[in-house]
């Protein structure tokens, strides 16, 4: 359950080795809180950690969880990070986003928001946002008769020539032309 910190653990401990992540957790007893190995904390005195086998343990101990590396989660930190940008897209991807923008409500860099994003994802953030914001324009077109030029302002586009070619690049067709199908499409299945 509890232990000392053998010197492969504090090796872990101390270069931050994300491959020890689940393999244990450490516990520093003058702060009373338990991390990943991976945690980017500042380092404890060795004397000072104990090494559980699992977040359960460390609780039963009396120890809170890092608010920092979150090793109660089953997720990884990165992956946590990604699911809180990706509902932060989600609920603002009609004001101007940008990775200046993310980085800075997420205290990180924009290069290694963009470096994690996309590793985890497989789109930059940029795309993901595209995406996103093509998704409502689609809805949008399908359930109301506001011109393009207002969906694309709407959705977060302000440049209604670069909302058409965004829009096209993803669906092969114009908004107009997305419009006109879909509601053929309605029409055939008898919904309008």
């Amino acid at each position: 359950m509890i232990g000392l910190v053998t010197e492969q653990q504090w090796q872990a401990i101390t270069t931050n080795d994300a491959s020890y992540d689940h393999v244990f957790l450490y516990g520093v007893c003058s702060t009373g809180i338990f991390c990943r190995p991976s945690c980017k904390s500042r380092n404890p005195n060795k004397e000072h950690v104990r090494i559980f086998q699992d977040a359960r343990h460390a609780l039963e101990e009396g120890f809170r969880p890092c608010k920092r590396c979150n090793p109660c989660s089953l997720r990884m930190p990165d992956e946590e990070r990604v699911i809180q940008i990706k509902e932060y897209i989600h609920e603002h991807y009609h004001e101007p986003l940008t990775l200046t923008v993310l980085a800075g409500h997420f205290h990180g860099s924009p290069h290694h928001l963009q470096k994690t994003f996309k590793r985890i994802m497989k789109v930059s953030p940029i795309e993901y946002i595209q995406r996103v914001r093509t998704e409502n324009a689609k809805r949008e077109l399908i359930d109301t008769d506001q011109s393009v030029a207002d969906i694309g302002v709407k959705v977060g586009w302000l440049n209604t020539s670069y909302f058409i070619t965004l829009f096209k690049q993803q669906t092969g067709l114009t908004p107009k032309q997305f419009r006109m199908a879909s509601r053929e499409k309605l029409k055939r299945l008898g919904g309008g």
